[in-house]
């Protein structure tokens, strides 16, 4: 039985059910006016005759809008039957390795996934503040230039903004890579995307052996703007339900931009008052509490939490748009991908100096923390004696010093787009690289090699966490690994070989 005629079944039933029947009486597609259904009350789902779905958006005394989710349109007079029951999506393990819709069917089959447990309604209430931690457990990404520069933590909402193809898709991407890796529960909510474009994402995840850990929520850019609409609620909602499960989970939304056009055009067809850049007056509410169910949690004893990484998308680098500055006063930071850094070619084109975590730095131990004091104190420096050099100052043996040292840490920062590495290698590469026995052109053999090794040599593994472990600030570490080193870089060369 295909979907259309569930729907006309569930006509059929909830008729029988309710004895409530109303009338189509004006349709701006998607938006259609109902006349009718007195009992109706918002966010509740409806069947129409045909076999087509839809949910209440508004009320009013003369009638009741409601979002078709669909692409076909209905006709004027068309019968109509309340469900009773508000919007709910299907929750459970079964979810895990799959891509689906936000009706909460498989994308490519179009049905429902065995599996489910449940069915959750896609607009909740934040939990309280009782319910709520203090972020304090750090969230490693896999990429050197955040993890040591702009920290993150677990329950965290960090932004990701940038101008269109900067990388911030890849960066997000890579991210999951390295938490599912570690056993977080990875959602990435594509909203408005081309198909071509998740499938591509799948690949990835299959790729790399993560696809068990890892739920694709997808809407396309030609589905129905309902689709799109809810892509990232229905995102949310099975977030919560790994969260409620006791699983730390990593929530990707990308991006709320393209989604807040999409809420725009619903509103100005549902003839709402216009706002700022015609927006709606209430689209910084909707979006603030979308991020707000996101957070560091402790629910009956059981610690969890959800660590959502909302994208935006800017235009000629202004992030002083009205979307990206509401999205920017809810969150907790934001990364920035900076344009110019993109066409000099550096990958990933973060620019540090703009980008800002509010409460990542509070989950960093003393030796991370002070990595992150002398890296950023460097990069300072560096950017202002690279300024200082273009007036033609003559360049004497500490400036020479402070930019070759600065060509090595660049080197060190760039990434391709699906390395990864873990937060000791990180540190132990970084460390070998400050005491001057890394040059440029052995970097990323190195922390590929000893990233590798990391993971197939408990040895080695237990070698490297053991040293960082036992040192108490980085003073104390770069003390044991000058000390050191030659055994370290013997180990990484032969165990590689």
């Amino acid at each position: 039985m295909s979907l259309k005629d569930t729907y006309r079944q569930s006509f059929i039933d909830v008729v029988e059910k309710n004895s409530e029947i109303g009338f189509v009486e004006e349709i701006n597609h998607p938006i259609v006016s109902i006349k009718g259904l007195p009992r109706a009350i918002c966010n509740e789902v409806v069947y129409f005759e045909s076999g087509c779905i839809g949910m209440v958006t508004s009320l009013s005394n003369r009638n009741l809008q409601v979002l078709l989710f669909a692409n076909e349109s209905v006709k004027v007079g068309e019968k109509v039957a309340r469900s009773g029951d508000v919007f709910r999506v299907p929750v459970g393990e079964g979810l895990l390795g799959q891509v689906i819709t936000p009706l909460g069917t498989s994308m490519y089959q179009n049905k429902v996934i065995p599996g489910i447990e449940e069915y959750r309604a896609t607009d909740s209430i934040p939990l309280p503040i009782n319910l709520r931690e203090r972020v304090q457990s750090p969230l490693e990404t896999g990429i050197s230039l955040v993890d040591m520069l702009i920290p993150l933590g677990k329950g965290q909402r960090e932004l990701i903004i940038g101008d269109g193809n900067t990388g911030k898709t890849a960066f997000v991407l890579q991210s999951i890579l390295r938490q599912a890796q570690l056993g977080t529960i990875c959602i990435y909510a594509a909203i408005a995307k081309k198909k071509s474009s998740i499938k591509k994402a799948e690949q990835l995840f299959e790729r790399h052996k993560i696809k068990d850990n890892t739920i694709i929520v997808g809407s396309g850019s030609s589905d129905p703007i309902a689709s799109v609409y809810l892509t990232p609620y229905v995102a949310m909602t099975v977030a919560e339900y790994f969260r409620d499960k006791g699983r730390d989970v990593l929530l990707i939304l990308d991006d709320l931009s393209t989604h807040a056009k999409y809420y725009r055009e619903i509103s100005l067809i549902s003839r709402k008052f216009p706002g700022r850049d015609s927006y709606p007056g209430d689209v910084f509410f909707i979006h603030a509490r979308l991020l707000e169910r996101a957070g560091n949690f402790n629910i009956n004893g059981k610690k969890s939490s959800i660590t959502c990484l909302p994208v935006a998308s800017s235009i000629e680098g202004d992030i002083t748009g009205y979307i990206q500055t509401n999205l920017m006063s809810i969150t907790d930071g934001h990364i920035f991908f900076d344009n110019a850094i993109f066409k000099e070619g550096r990958r990933p084109a973060i620019n540090y100096f703009l980008s800002v975590t509010r409460v990542g730095r509070q989950t960093q131990n003393s030796i991370r923390w002070g990595i992150n004091r002398e890296l950023s104190s460097f990069l300072t420096l560096h950017n202002k004696t690279e300024r200082f050099i273009h007036f033609g100052a003559e360049i004497n043996e500490g400036i020479k010093s402070a930019l070759e040292m600065g060509k090595k840490v660049y080197k060190f920062l760039e990434q391709g787009s699906e390395d990864v590495y873990s937060a000791n290698i990180q540190v132990i590469l970084f460390t070998l690289l400050w005491i001057g026995v890394l040059d440029d052109e052995k970097i990323q053999d190195y922390r590929t090699k000893a990233q590798a090794l990391y993971d197939k040599d408990n040895a080695f593994k237990n070698k490297i966490d053991e040293l960082i472990n036992s040192s108490g600030d980085f003073n104390n570490l770069l003390g044991k690994v000058s000390a050191n080193y030659k055994d370290l870089i013997n180990y990484i060369e032969e165990g590689s070989a």
